[in-house]
Formats: structure tokens, sequence, C-alpha cells
């Protein structure tokens, strides 16, 4: 009977494990409506804000809903109200998901963090439905932090897409709407997103009663700049001759994630010497790479086209160097760096959040000074000046159409509301009359070619200068700004300025 029975056997186990592997889809596809959030609690390591560099008035703004997390009794018994919500915006990289993280380290509360795709899916409703298993689970915790990232992803303007209004993007957003309007702010949760484009965020999101207070990250300052880099060089062995002061004045608009990056570059140069610490010169050099890409020392380029290309960028650095209103010159080279032939690189001596009428004029005449420089030079002009004029341009429409800075224009905002949303702007026209278009387009002309006017006069004065810059640009490739400051003096027969170091002495020049 046993051969008999066994195939028997077989046949019923496998129609056994049919069935159980059935049941097992079937369970995974009923569960697909459950939220993707990632639980963090009290028994993980958490993140404080001991652990954030700088934002000390980011951390004031958010400190009471830390105070409310913690004692809700004191806020319940004067009738006081936490906000329900807390969107922080700003730039990349500037670590606002690190800031959240530390908003729950510090109240030790359960922090449920989740991104804003993880709610779409390829079935309609998902994306609800994963939204009220999110609330409820934050529900069962009592107190607890729901941080939503990149909420832009579903909490955008509803109705300006070019579908029709049962999106499961809106479907999601709506339901959220719904969720933040059911709980009450005495229970203890708090929501909190990020994002880097509130401009797309649909307006009921942002009302009183939801996310009803905006903390803005903004890119680090100086001091903001010098504390985070303590943070990345920790653990680092860096030479006598690095100074946080110096790199930090040195990367004016880099964010946390790009300072990281910095001092993750210098390491690689370090290595690459042969070093087994970071010197100041793996720095500049890491700087280098990051803000102007690649050097490319294997180009192969003719003696002519070096210089033209010494000629342009000392028209650059002399136009810098002479105006009281401009950044001083770091460095010139005309070392292929990147997509750009040569480089004139300035640096400011403090972090700068507005530009007036004379700063302007200065940065459009320093932009107008390779192209105006081959002119007097080589009485022609060539291609290398495409991304000057943008540059130039870019600034001159600004003052005239944003900044009013035109007197024929006047007073009048002529800019654009904003970046343009797929729906809602491309059946708008420009708020001006054609009139005021070619007013707006003569004025922007007139600047430009009075600033190349005075380009040309401000080279014509230091013609000398132009030659000894361009001479030392050919024959060493790369030199300081204080060795452009003492060539100038010298072609003017006046005292040296500053330094008297010559082109052999600039950092990180036997590299270059």
């Amino acid at each position: 009977m046993l051969p008999l029975l066994l195939p028997v056997g077989l046949l019923i186990l496998f129609f056994v494990w049919m069935q159980r592997r059935a049941q097992g889809q079937m369970g995974n596809i009923m569960s697909i409506g459950r939220s993707k959030a990632k639980t963090y609690s009290t028994e993980r390591p958490g993140t404080t804000f001991d652990d954030v560099a700088g934002y000390e008035g980011v951390k004031r703004e958010i400190t009471e809903v830390v105070d409310f997390l913690k004692h809700p009794d004191r806020f319940a018994e004067i009738g006081a109200r936490i906000p329900k919500g807390v969107l922080l915006v700003g730039p990349p990289g500037t670590g606002k998901t690190l800031i959240a993280k530390a908003v729950a380290g510090e109240a030790g509360v359960p922090f449920l963090s989740v991104t804003g795709s993880d709610f779409m899916e390829m079935f309609v409703g998902v994306g609800a439905s994963r939204v009220r298993d999110l609330f409820d689970s934050a529900r069962k915790m009592g107190k607890a932090i729901i941080f939503i990232d990149e909420i832009d992803s579903i909490g955008r303007k509803r109705g300006a897409g070019l579908g029709g209004g049962h999106d499961e993007r809106e479907q999601t957003l709506n339901q959220m709407l719904a969720e933040m309007d059911g709980f009450e702010a005495t229970e203890g949760i708090v929501m909190m997103a990020a994002t880097n484009r509130p401009d797309i965020l649909d307006p009921a999101l942002l009302r009183p009663g939801r996310f009803d207070r905006q903390v803005i990250v903004p890119l680090p300052e100086l001091e903001d700049r010098k504390k985070i880099l303590a943070v990345h060089l920790k653990g680092k062995r860096s030479a006598d001759d690095v100074d946080i002061n110096v790199i930090a004045r040195g990367a004016p608009g880099m964010s946390g994630a790009d300072l990281a990056n910095l001092v993750n570059e210098a390491a690689l140069f370090a290595v690459r010497r042969g070093s087994d610490v970071i010197a100041a010169t793996d720095f500049d050099a890491a700087r280098d790479r990051v803000l102007l890409g690649i050097e490319r020392k294997s180009m192969v380029r003719t003696q002519a086209d070096l210089e033209r290309t010494a000629y342009h960028e000392a028209g650059h650095a002399l136009c810098a160097a002479v105006q009281e209103n401009h950044d001083p010159v770091h460095k010139v080279s005309i070392i292929a760096t990147g997509m750009a032939l040569g480089v004139t690189m300035t640096l400011p001596a403090e972090d700068r959040h507005t530009m007036d009428k004379a700063e302007a004029q200065a940065r459009m005449i320093m932009a107008m000074g390779g192209r105006v420089a081959e002119s007097l030079v080589f009485n022609e002009y060539s291609s290398g000046a495409a991304n000057d004029l943008q540059q130039a341009t870019t600034i001159a429409r600004r003052m005239v159409t944003e900044w009013g800075m035109s007197e024929a224009v006047g007073p009048m905002s002529l800019a654009d509301n904003g970046p343009v949303f797929l729906g809602e702007d491309m059946m708008q026209t420009k708020a001006y009359s054609p009139a005021t278009a070619k007013l707006v387009d003569d004025e922007i002309r007139r600047i430009l070619v009075e600033m190349e006017d005075r380009c040309r006069d401000l080279l014509t004065e230091y013609r000398h200068g132009l030659d000894l810059v361009a001479r030392a640009l050919l024959e060493h490739e790369t030199i300081s700004g204080a060795e452009v400051s003492r060539l100038i003096d010298v072609s003017r027969s006046g005292p040296i300025a500053e330094s008297d170091a010559t082109p052999a002495e600039v950092p990180g020049l036997e590299d270059a």
C-alpha cells in the first residue's frame, strides 16, 4: 500500500502549500493600506539639540514644542494651545530632518518618521488609508511626534494640475487635512513636516489650526558654519595650520551638508598627497573642487589661447581689486577647471544679505572685465564671455524689474510672482504692457552699455597693471589675490600693498 499512498500524500502536501501561499499573498494585499512610518522610541538612543551645531534661533523657536510634550499640564491650566503643526522650511541640506529628530530626542516621546512618497501607491485610496493608519498609531502612543519629510510631494495645491479633482495625491491630502482637524491640541500629538518648496503647498495646509507655525531653517551664518565645521572635524587629524575661522569665511552660502562634503573632500586630498593629517592646502583644493570643479591639467591649449585666457582673467581680477564695493580677490588661475578655461575667485570678508546699487554695479563691471580686456588687447571678442554676460544681464534685469534701481521705470515691481507651477501659471500673461516691456529692455541695455564703458575706462587707466597680472598668470598659472594687489601697486609706482608675497608662495601652487 505504501507505493500507492506516497503519491497521494505528496499531492495533498502540495495543495496545502499552495493554499498557505495564497493566504499569505492575500494578507500582503490586505496590509497594503497600513502606514510605512518608522517608529523611534525612547529605548533607542535619540538625537538631542547638542547634536545640532549652530541654529540657536531655530532651537529657541522650537523649544516650546518640547516643553509642551514634557509638561502639557502647564499649558492646559492657563488655557494655552500649542500649535498642532510645525513646518520646517529651508534649502536642501540645512538639517531640517536632524532638527525634527532632536525635538523628539529632547521631548523623550515616540517619533514616527515617514516621507511624502510613502503614501503614494499604484492602488487608488491607499494613500488616504495609510494616513488614517498613521494617525491611529500615533493616538495609541498617547504623546508622539509625526514627522513627514518632503511634504510637498503630497501637499501641492489642489486643482492646479491638468488632471481632475479625483487625483490620488489630492485624496491623500484631503485625508491628512481631516485627520489634523480630528485631534485636539491637548492630545499630545504634534505634526512636524519639512519642505524646501513652501510656495507650492496648498493654502489649507498652512492655515491656523493645521501647520500654523513655520520655522525657517536658513543657510548657516559665519558663526554657525564654525560650529558645524568643528563637529565634522571631530575625530579627524588636522594640521596646526588648519584654521576653522578661515575655512568658514571662505565657505559663504554652504549648507551643513556642503560643509560635511567639504571636510570629506579635504580628507581625500590629504590621502592622495600621502599625508596622515589634513592641511590647510587640502581645504583650499577641496573648496576649489566643490565650487569650481575638477582641474583639467591634461587639456592641450595653444599659446595664443593661453594668452587670451590670461588677459581675460586679469581683466576680471583687476576690476575686482580696484573697486571698493567688490569682494576682495582670493585667487586667479588660467588652469582649466570644470567647464571654465580660467577662474577668478573672490571671497567676501563677511556675510551679506542685501545688495546696494553700487555693489551691483561693481559686480557687473567685474563681469565685463574679461570681455573688455580681450577687446583692448586683441581688438576682438571671443565666446569665453558668454557666462559673464549672462551674470551681468541677470543683475541688470533684477535692478530694473525687482529692486527699483532704475529712474526710468521707477519704484515698480515687474518681476514674476514666483516659480511657474504647471496648470496654474500656464494661462497667465504679463502684468504690464508691451510699452513697459520695451522700456525695461531699453533700461537693461542702457545699464549694461554704461557698465561696459566704465569697465573700459578702468582697464585703460590700469593698462600696465593688466599686463603685469597677465604675465604673472602666463608664468605661474595661479596667483593669489595679494599678488594681484601688489602688481597693481607696482604698475602705479606706489607702495606695495598688504604683502610682498611672490607667486611661488601661493598655497597649493605646487599642485597646480
